[in-house]
């Protein structure tokens, strides 16, 4: 149980973690710095590298959760923060499914014809995308470390 609620944990502080240092700390400085060309070949070189530790997130998070679920005696077995941090992790995944196979394929697509009017549209999408997840993200964090404390205080 504590190696499964580890890798839980990793997965979700590097998925979101990376999420926050992208959308707080990367965006304005590229943003900043760059003109278009390099900032656009600046985040295809980011997305590629972080999306593939996303793909592993999306793998570890919802295995290693539906376990330990399992281990607790099942759905109703377990309060209501992990019903919450269940749902608030569809939605984040759904975001991110969306994000990889549209704005992120037009922006590997307007890279690729240099086509930077086209990649600075999929790049404010995917902007908008990532700090909307970026908040359910730190929600979801509160949620684990806050809610079995609050679930236990409502009963």
């Amino acid at each position: 149980m504590i190696i499964l609620m580890a890798l839980h944990s990793l997965a979700a502080v590097i998925w979101v973690g990376g999420l926050f240092f992208a959308y707080q700390i990367l965006r304005p400085v590229a943003a900043e710095i760059l003109e278009a060309a390099p900032r656009q070949n600046l985040w295809m070189g980011v997305f590629q590298r972080f999306f593939f530790w996303v793909w592993l997130a999306i793998g570890v998070l919802p295995i290693s959760g539906l376990v330990m679920i399992m281990a607790y005696g099942g759905m109703d077995r377990v309060g209501f923060h992990v019903h919450a941090m269940i749902a608030t992790g569809i939605v984040m995944m759904l975001l991110f499914l969306h994000v990889y196979f549209v704005p992120f394929k037009r922006l590997k697509r307007a890279v690729q014809t240099q086509d930077y009017q086209a990649g600075g549209k999929s790049l404010n999408q995917i902007r908008l995308l990532v700090g909307i997840n970026t908040f359910i993200g730190l929600i979801t964090i509160v949620i684990a470390v806050t809610g079995r404390l609050v679930w236990i205080s409502l009963d």
